[in-house]
């Protein structure tokens, strides 16, 4: 896999009177294929801290995107989103997303690389502390994490948002390093109850840890409050948002707390 990472631009200050969030579009490449990620950091906290990678919804990466590493900058994490399609590739329609998304989900090892492309780039962050990474993902994000954790990766914990869960493989789970959190509508139709089910049973035969937790009521998308139900099946639910924002926080400070013993 090479990996590099071309430039810095578009750099955004927001000042308050006790700390600055700072963003910067990254550009970098995967095997020759230019992409462009988001970088965001609270220039409040000092020395290197844990940094969290996120990826994008099938839309691509987006505002939504952005704002979850804003999120997480202002926590106290160096978080960088990452971008899987290529820079420009932002799909406009339903049927452009579930075109471009099929791509990776039809090529599990490519999707692997151009998520590990990311994690290069943000272990490689002055100000983050490479032994201390995390990654999250929102619906196609959330099945590109669980694919990282696949890859054998080194980082200290993966969630999923939303995300899908099958798997060509399930034998790839032995390489999985760290404690998986799923955090998934209850009432997906996306995800069928026999996916769920074949992915715990995946997780047990390889001996993860993991947590499941299904947010009754819940149907796919719930942490996106743009998704208004013109897309049947997917829906906000202001409630799950909250819990699931509120376990991956716990979830962390458990993660990193422990690792800074």
């Amino acid at each position: 896999m090479r990996i590099f990472v071309l430039l810095l631009t578009s750099l955004v200050i927001t000042s308050t009177a006790f700390a600055a969030l700072k963003t910067q579009n990254v550009e970098y490449t995967q095997d020759g294929v230019l992409l462009e990620g988001y970088l965001a950091y609270d220039d409040q906290f000092a020395g290197k801290r844990p940094g969290v990678l996120v990826v994008h919804e099938w839309m691509g990466l987006n505002d939504y995107a952005r704002m979850r590493a804003d999120m997480l900058a202002r926590l106290g994490y160096v978080a960088f989103a990452a971008d899987i399609y290529g820079k420009g590739i932002r799909p406009a329609t339903a049927d452009d997303a579930n075109a471009e998304a099929s791509k990776y989900k039809a090529d599990r090892p490519l999707l692997q690389e151009r998520v590990k492309a990311g994690l290069v780039v943000l272990k490689g962050q002055a100000n983050v502390d490479p032994g201390r990474t995390a990654a999250i993902g929102y619906c196609f994000g959330g099945t590109a994490v669980l694919e990282l954790a696949r890859s054998g990766a080194d980082v200290k914990g993966i969630v999923s948002f939303h995300g899908g869960l099958s798997n060509p493989d399930p034998r790839d789970a032995k390489n999985i390093k760290a404690p998986v959190l799923v955090l998934h509508g209850a009432d997906d139709p996306f995800v069928s109850p026999q996916e769920v089910a074949a992915f715990e049973q995946e997780m047990k035969d390889a001996g993860v840890m993991y947590t499941l937790i299904k947010y009754p009521g819940a149907v796919h998308g719930f942490t996106n409050p743009g998704n208004k139900g013109e897309m049947k099946g997917a829906m906000y639910n202001a409630e799950a948002d909250q819990k699931s924002w509120e376990q991956m926080r716990q979830f962390f400070d458990r993660l990193f707390k422990q690792d800074a013993r």
